[in-house]
């Protein structure tokens, strides 16, 4: 059974004008051998963008549908109403149509019932009229370019079909967020799946797509158990910011956050040594010897290193950390 890629392509051989309808899974619509509109249940419409943004209301939609009926394109009666301009039109196709393609040519839904095969039907057209054209290859390559971004920012496509769930603790003390990963955080419910968030925001499906896996790449959702705990650094995924060094306190030390492993102190590690288990070495800092010289009779717990000196338990002391601490904590 040839699949929808080759259908499109043939068509496109053809320059063939009309509409294949792939059941329940979507239409495209073709004009010249180009493709020109596409709708799939999985992307929002170009009506449902402009409304959800307010640009259009639904009454001039269902006047622009019914201009159809008497020969008019829809998008020509709302350009020359002065409801939108053409480059606003032109840009909401565009972003409609790569939406829909990638979502029919990379579907996430079972497939149609066995004997449903696409069906082309001439000389049919949308509402809207042709306003973009799409080459069929290079429609194809767009599709691979998304996958391949999606893929690198959290591979793997389980959530792409899940409930959004945030979760209850940000792993950190800060967070930067684009304003569609805002939407998304606030818009889930926990029961609402990326589909169902890209159209309650009115946004492209494939931006909330990728939004979602951005937030799963920062821990900042739930995953199912047996999912990636994390994902390769991606350019797209939202990194907190580097913590402000507080005026007066030494800043981090070069390499710090990062694991130690063979090299990392300035040689090899030897095994049972002090760099084999991954931690870092202690630095040597002046007046050490005066301290391990003060504390040298000082009993100590089972276990502790013998270079620290021994914990406190002085009232002041505790007070000053709680002091020094409720200050580092007013300057993030």
């Amino acid at each position: 059974m040839p699949t929808v890629q080759d259908v499109l392509s043939g068509l496109a051989a053809h320059r063939a004008t009309g509409a294949l309808h792939l059941g329940g899974a979507g239409t495209f619509y073709l004009t010249g051998g180009r493709v020109t509109y596409a709708e799939s249940p999985a992307a929002p419409r170009v009506e449902d963008l402009l409304a959800a943004c307010g640009r259009v209301s639904g009454h001039a939609v269902r006047q622009a549908m019914h201009a159809t009926e008497e020969g008019r394109q829809g998008g020509e009666l709302l350009i020359s109403q002065g409801v939108l301009t053409r480059g606003e039109l032109e840009l909401c196709v565009l972003c409609a149509v790569l939406d829909a393609v990638y979502f029919l040519l990379e579907p996430p839904h079972p497939p149609d019932p066995p004997g449903r095969r696409p069906k082309f039907r001439p000389g049919e057209r949308h509402w809207l009229g042709p306003h973009c054209y799409f080459d069929v290859a290079g429609l194809l390559r767009e599709c691979k370019r998304r996958r391949t971004q999606l893929d690198r920012t959290w591979p793997s496509a389980e959530l792409d079909s899940l409930p959004v769930v945030p979760v209850g603790r940000v792993p950190a003390q800060r967070v930067v967020l684009t304003a569609l990963q805002w939407e998304v955080v606030t818009g889930a419910d926990s029961t609402a799946t990326p589909a169902d968030l890209a159209h309650r925001l009115g946004r492209p499906a494939y931006s909330v797509l990728l939004a979602v896996r951005q937030l799963a790449a920062a821990g900042l959702l739930r995953v199912p158990r047996g999912e990636l705990t994390t994902a390769p650094t991606s350019p797209t995924a939202p990194t907190p910011p580097a913590e402000p060094v507080p005026p007066g306190l030494p800043g981090p030390s070069p390499g710090a956050g990062t694991p130690a492993g063979p090299g990392a102190s300035g040689g090899p590690a030897t095994p049972g040594g002090p760099g084999a288990s991954g931690d870092a070495l202690p630095r040597r800092v002046a007046g050490a010897g005066e301290i391990r010289g003060a504390v040298a009779d000082t009993p100590r717990p089972s276990g502790a290193a013998q270079w620290l000196p021994a914990t406190t338990g002085n009232p002041g002391d505790v007070n000053l950390l709680i002091r020094l601490r409720n200050a580092l904590e007013a300057l993030t």
